[in-house]
């Protein structure tokens, strides 16, 4: 040890030290230990949570599918708000309840579904905004559509506007939408065929205010 001429001055300083820091070092050593038991632990529980989820989700979606019955999928999602299955599971609910004709059963599903993780929620807003038009509600699945912030779903998004927009009677504002849609999507034929019976759409409006 440098900075002392003698064993017994080094071992005086060691006995020293100890006497001085070694508390702290002990209990800096204990803390750490328990810090680090702690961590294992709070990945143990959290990796046992995920699995018991992983099977209460399986099990509520079987009993959906063989019963019919959706309560034990409704109280899943309840309880486990916090974690990624109770979106994945509103949105099953969502689909059984339009199955059923029960669509404000499923809007409230759907919005339920927004709560999740962020692409899980645009794709419940994108089937939303597609409930809201197939219910004839234009003007709220445009504001459904604005709400969503995946650019992966532009092309999807400018479709169901040009949709809203079409059934409105905006078809400047649908073939703006439909065109963005296309330059994203080209090879999707439907879209095009969309944009292409704008002008066949203008005439049957013309053709009713002759009338």
């Amino acid at each position: 040890m440098i900075g002392y001429e003698t064993e017994e001055q080094q071992v005086q300083a060691i006995k020293q030290f100890w006497k001085d820091n070694g508390l702290a070092i002990i209990a800096g050593a204990l803390i750490g230990l328990g810090l680090l038991w702690g961590w294992r632990y709070y990945n143990d529980s959290q990796i046992s949570a995920k699995e018991n989820a992983s099977a209460a989700y399986q099990a509520s979606v079987e009993n959906l599918v063989t019963s019919e019955s959706n309560e034990k999928l409704v109280a899943f999602v309840n309880e486990q708000k916090d974690t990624g299955y109770a979106p994945l599971g509103a949105m099953i609910l969502a689909q059984d309840a339009v199955k059923k004709e029960d669509y404000e059963s499923a809007k409230t599903h759907l919005i339920s579904a927004t709560q999740g993780d962020k692409v899980i929620a645009d794709v419940a807003r994108l089937r939303l905004a597609n409930l809201h038009l197939q219910l004839g509600e234009n003007e709220e699945a445009i504001g459904v559509l604005d709400a969503v912030t995946s650019p992966s779903f532009d092309n999807q998004v400018e479709e169901l506007k040009g949709d809203a927009l079409m059934a409105q009677g905006d078809f400047e504002g649908a073939k703006n939408a439909y065109t963005i849609a296309m330059a994203q999507s080209p090879n999707n034929p439907g879209l095009k065929m969309k944009r292409d019976n704008i002008a066949y759409a203008k005439t049957q409006v013309a053709g009713g205010d002759v009338e």
